[in-house]
């Protein structure tokens, strides 16, 4: 295995950013005759090209674009790793890593991690929110301690437990003909336009099947990446879409549209927490998911 020398990876990324042996040497307080070497040596090491050498400066070759693409990965992880272990050393006495689908981000993750961080103020979290799917991937991957995604998705070779219930209502324009409907069945929208969201989002998969199954068309017209941008479509009248409730009711007193419970069954959504490994997990890691899944931060 081939052995590479941080230093040098930093100047070859100087070097790429400038595109210049001399600019690269100003930037990093080094002599031009250094540098040179240590690009040389590089390739060397390698055995393959890295720049085309020009009049006025340098380009890279492909090889120079594929180092570049990981040289900037390991610079930018040791700063991050740099980032994390001086906050130990300043007083954080634990670290836990969650991935969570939108819809836990917006209606229940804000108060249950408020909760959690007055209990362990020393604790640092890193909350990323992601598709269901992409949180699945994560927890199989060992990318993340605990991952909430939608109840409805295959979850083998996890550990699982129930988190929270969300309702899913229809959303409209505020004078749309379903407006004033009291509840109703997803077949009874059936005839309109859809806003939804992208492919691989978790509730996008969940209408789609539940529509197949009932053998229901749905005209789905625009696809977004957002609730909110799937709010703001709706509000301008270009359809309808479906959305958990209390998501919706963040945005209802500044846009134009109306809510209606679905009946479906499918429409009351479970969401989960998963785990790889529950003995695996570091105390701090377990400590938040009894958290979450005890309910504490419910008000």
């Amino acid at each position: 295995m081939r052995r590479f020398d941080l230093t040098t990876l930093r100047v070859f990324v100087a070097v790429a950013d400038e595109r210049s042996l001399t600019r690269a040497a100003e930037r990093e307080h080094l002599a031009l005759a250094a540098v040179s070497k240590r690009v040389s040596d590089l390739e060397s090491q390698l055995g393959i090209s890295l720049l085309y050498r020009q009049p006025k400066g340098v380009e890279l070759t492909p090889a120079g674009h594929a180092l570049l693409h990981h040289a900037r990965n390991v610079l930018d992880n040791l700063q991050r790793m740099n980032a994390d272990l001086s906050e130990f050393s300043e007083g954080v006495k634990g670290h836990v890593r969650i991935h969570a689908n939108t819809s836990a981000v917006i209606q229940f993750l804000p108060e249950d991690l408020s909760v959690f961080s007055r209990l362990h103020p020393q604790v640092k979290i890193d909350l990323e929110e992601r598709v269901s799917t992409d949180t699945l991937r994560a927890l199989r991957e060992g990318l993340t301690d605990i991952g909430i995604f939608a109840g409805h998705l295959p979850v083998e070779e996890l550990q699982v437990f129930p988190y929270r219930q969300d309702q899913l209502v229809l959303v409209t324009p505020r004078e749309h003909p379903l407006a004033t409907r009291e509840c109703l069945a997803l077949r009874d929208a059936a005839g309109y336009d859809f806003i939804g969201l992208q492919q691989d989002a978790s509730l996008h998969t969940l209408l789609q099947q539940s529509a197949q199954q009932q053998g229901i068309p749905l005209r789905l017209r625009i696809q977004v990446r957002s609730f909110e941008a799937i709010c703001r479509m709706i509000h301008t009248g270009m359809g309808i879409g479906v959305l958990p409730a209390q998501v919706v009711s963040n945005y209802l007193p500044t846009l134009e549209v109306a809510t209606v419970p679905l009946s479906d069954a499918w429409a009351r959504r479970e969401l989960k927490i998963g785990v790889r490994n529950l003995q695996g997990l570091s105390v701090t890691a377990r400590q938040m998911l009894e958290h979450l899944t005890n309910g504490e931060g419910e008000a």
